[in-house]
């Protein structure tokens, strides 16, 4: 396992594709995750793993025979969520998120959870994970983002109905977190 000096310089290597200068705080983290109900939801899909942080809020959240499939692409913060989190509820898939209806098996996920950098991601594949978000959560579910930018909220309007939208102080840089039904 990593310590977070090894992942801290893994997150500044790899700017362009983790779009953060720091992992989420424990606050954000919670604030993010108090949007969610986790009871009953037998499917979660984690979008974007980077140090696990956010993977262990939901771990602790969910319900024991709940399935939760992070994707992440850096293949580092990959193999450090593998040796955090090996139980068996927990897959630690090395892929894009343009990708996760391949993994879900035809099943449709309660919640969607997304530290994604979107900002950062060129916008057709950006369409894509927006795309595949919506027609991959079960109705009724939730789309829950943590963002830098309001803008990314008029970007999800095309393919939720509603979005309620969350500025979160306790975060540097502050950050906004878009909660988004069908």
């Amino acid at each position: 396992m990593k310590n977070k000096g090894a992942l801290l310089k893994e997150l500044f290597t790899n700017l362009s594709t983790t779009g953060a200068v720091t992992f989420s705080s424990k606050p954000l983290v919670n604030k993010m995750l108090s949007y969610a109900n986790f009871r009953g939801a037998k499917l979660i899909v984690e979008l974007g793993g980077g140090d696990g942080s956010i993977t262990q809020g939901i771990v602790d959240r969910m319900d024991s025979d709940a399935v939760l499939l992070v994707f992440e692409i850096n293949k580092s913060f990959c193999e450090n969520m593998e040796k955090i989190f090996p139980q068996k509820n927990i897959k630690i898939i090395c892929d894009s998120a343009e990708n996760m209806d391949k993994y879900l098996g035809g099943k449709k996920a309660d919640l969607i959870l997304s530290s994604l950098p979107l900002t950062l991601i060129p916008k057709p594949s950006r369409e894509e994970i927006y795309r595949k978000c919506k027609e991959n959560i079960v109705e009724n579910g939730k789309l829950i983002q943590i963002c830098y930018s309001y803008l990314l909220k008029f970007q999800f309007g095309k393919y939720f109905e509603e979005i309620k939208s969350h500025l979160m102080f306790k975060n540097f840089p502050p950050t906004f977190i878009l909660v988004c039904e069908q």
